[in-house]
């Protein structure tokens, strides 16, 4: 839910935050 608000609501450095979070999740 957070993510799908983030990438709508946030700009292109949002999303490439938003990315880097979930890839961070991910490798952890």
């Amino acid at each position: 839910m957070a993510l799908e608000v983030g990438i709508v609501g946030l700009p292109n450095v949002g999303k490439s935050t938003l990315f880097r979070a979930l890839t961070r999740v991910e490798a952890e």
